[in-house]
């Protein structure tokens, strides 16, 4: 049966049925729009709606911290040896640039090409630090420092309507006498990722203590920060302050380093290696009475301005110098002794009753032990000696007997020559306030099976005795040892702060001396070390300084080097009577202590005794 076509006008009987599905599914559509949407606004306005708040707040309200004026150093003749310069600082408020990173990055680009057009070098850890920042992030980050004023105008003008970047007032510190306190006062630069993680105190902007003075006292200079709270416009301007916190300046630090004084031992220092073709030496002064440290200085040295005001290439120049400016050779640098320790031994000797001021022993050029010989340095011996001759003389033969033993002697042997030594300070870090103070190297049976993997021979005890073999000391601990002979058996711990000032209330807070040790040796036994020290002068190895005035008495060292020169040492004390300045001079592979070391020592102590009246 044929169907009969049906007419346009002619409603299908299943259409409702297709309107009514296709109804549901459009109600459907825009239920799951509505849920999604509705989704959408719980998670930004319950689940993130604090974020997004502080967001929006933030780029109203913001928090700036108000750095606070980090303290001053003086030397105790007021010498100002650093400071703070007021300066401008290009900062960048991430949170003011385009989300976009194509144009963030376009205008980081052209910042750095107006930079170089001026000459200024970009900080390009800065850059790569905005580069990383979050969108939302609106602590200011610098982009470069310590610039001048001529360079803020300019800047000013090209860049006064870039959104997000701004120039703003700042201090940076500064070391006014360059290169002759660097080792002392060490210096600041900018803040790594790692230190950053590792103090929550500091920012990203912030200049970081790595050495001397400034790291030891960073509590005391630093200060406390301040904060205020401010309104911002649409281009990250600050509108109004709405609360303020103020910043506490740091305290000011006087030194024990008279300033004249340091500089004086740098020009002649300097002058004396230049005329030897040398060039390490280290020179450092100490009150006898006190432990105060009156002046250090070594060469090479560096500026300390160069990492706070340098650029890149000068800063690798000193990181990667081979002759190591950085390492402040009178804390940090280790040298065999040579003779310079014999009165601690002499000292040793007599406090156990091994020798008395007169016992003599027969030096006729060295003692043979075996197949072994070990010589005095003066080829036929010295003949009879005592032990203030033995100190003025530097006799080997007499400290063989005394440290290692011969035939029916008894000598300390090497735990009795150690336990002196550690007594006087070696071996061990003075604890002056100045970080990385080195220990030294006391060598023991032990230290030599574990590091060598050798025994100890009866030969390593008798170059003990003498200052040679693997002993290690430092030019600090040779002039606090030397300290406690001349002030009669007091060791201090060395100190470079006389006292703190509080900038705010003006309290001045003085280090008091420390003494580490006193009454390990009898009065009369260090007196008997004394007059073999002044014996040196008068009829030994330091016959150039028997006239001079006030009297002088020290000890000679010439430390051997294998393959190399030897390290020429110094170290006195004067006046003889009442001392008042220990010093000690160590020329690095100088040659003999009598012939090296003593000249310039003289010409210190000269200027010393013209001059300190004044102070």
């Amino acid at each position: 049966m044929l169907k009969r076509k049906k007419e346009f006008w002619e409603e299908d009987e299943n259409e409702p049925l297709i309107k009514e599905k296709r109804l549901n599914l459009l109600k459907i559509i825009a239920f799951a729009l509505i849920f999604i949407l509705f989704c959408r606004l719980f998670w930004i306005q319950v689940v993130f709606g604090k974020f997004w708040q502080d967001i929006a707040l933030n780029n109203k309200i913001r928090l700036e911290k108000i750095k606070a004026p980090r303290g001053l150093i003086y030397s105790q003749d007021n010498m100002l040896l650093a400071q703070n310069v007021p300066t401008f600082s290009l900062v960048i408020s991430p949170s003011d640039l385009s989300e976009e990173k194509e144009k963030r990055q376009e205008l980081l680009n052209n910042l750095k090409e107006e930079l170089m057009s001026l000459g200024i070098e970009v900080d390009e850890e800065g850059i790569n630090t905005v580069e990383e920042a979050p969108f939302y992030s609106y602590e200011r980050i610098t982009i470069k420092d310590g610039l001048s004023y001529e360079q803020f105008i300019d800047l000013d003008i090209r860049l006064k309507d870039w959104p997000g970047i701004d120039i703003v007032p700042s201090l940076k510190r500064q070391y006014p006498e360059n290169g002759t306190f660097s080792h002392l006062i060490g210096y600041l630069s900018k803040i790594s990722q790692e230190e950053l993680k590792n103090d929550s105190y500091y920012s990203i902007n912030d200049f970081y203590p790595k050495a001397g003075l400034e790291k030891e006292y960073e509590l005391e200079l630093r200060g406390k920060d301040g904060q205020k709270k401010i309104e911002v416009n649409s281009y990250g301007e600050e509108q109004k302050i709405i609360a303020k916190e103020d910043a506490h300046p740091g305290k000011d630090i006087v030194l024990t380093i008279n300033g004249k004084f340091q500089k004086k031992i740098a020009e002649l220092l300097e002058e004396y290696l230049k005329k030897l073709n040398l060039h390490y030496g280290t020179v450092i002064a100490l009150n006898p009475q006190t432990g105060e440290v009156l002046a250090a200085f070594s060469l090479p040295t560096y500026d300390n301005n160069i990492f706070l005001w340098g650029h890149n290439e000068e800063k690798k120049k000193i990181l990667f110098d081979t002759d190591h400016p950085l390492v402040f050779r009178a804390t940090d640098g280790l040298y065999p002794s040579g003779s310079i320790i014999k009165g601690a031994l002499a000292a040793g000797g007599l406090e156990e009753g091994i020798i008395k001021p007169d016992t003599q022993i027969l030096s006729t050029g060295g003692i043979n032990v075996g197949s072994w010989f070990f010589p005095d340095w003066k080829a036929g011996g010295h003949g009879r000696v005592n032990v203030i001759k033995a100190l003025a003389e530097s006799v080997n033969t007499f400290f063989y007997y005394l440290g290692g033993g011969y035939g029916n002697f008894k000598g300390l042997g090497v735990e009795g020559i150690n336990h002196y030594l550690e007594l006087f300070g070696f071996g061990d870090k003075t604890g002056i306030d100045i970080p990385n103070e080195s220990s030294g190297l006391l060598p023991t049976p032990l230290w030599k099976e574990k590091v060598k993997g050798e025994p100890w021979y009866p030969g390593d005890t008798y170059h003990l005795s003498i200052g040679q073999g693997d002993i290690l000391v430092t030019p600090l601990q040779v002039v606090n040892y030397t300290a406690a002979i001349a002030n009669g058996g007091i060791l201090f711990r060395p100190h470079l702060v006389d006292y703190i000032i509080d900038q705010e209330t003006g309290e001045k807070i003085y280090k008091e001396s420390e003494i580490i040790r006193k009454d390990f040796i009898s009065k009369e036994n260090i007196e008997v070390v004394r007059q073999g020290f002044r014996a040196v002068v008068e009829e030994g190895s330091g016959r150039q300084l028997k006239y001079f005035e006030p009297k002088v008495a020290g000890k000679t060292g010439t430390a051997e080097i294998l393959g190399k020169q030897p390290h020429a040492w110094f170290t006195c004390f004067a006046p003889y009577e009442e001392p008042e300045i220990v010093l000690t001079v160590l020329i690095e592979n100088g040659g003999e202590g009598s012939t090296v070391a003593i000249p310039l020592a003289k010409e210190i102590l000269t200027w010393w005794f013209e001059n300190s009246k004044t102070f």
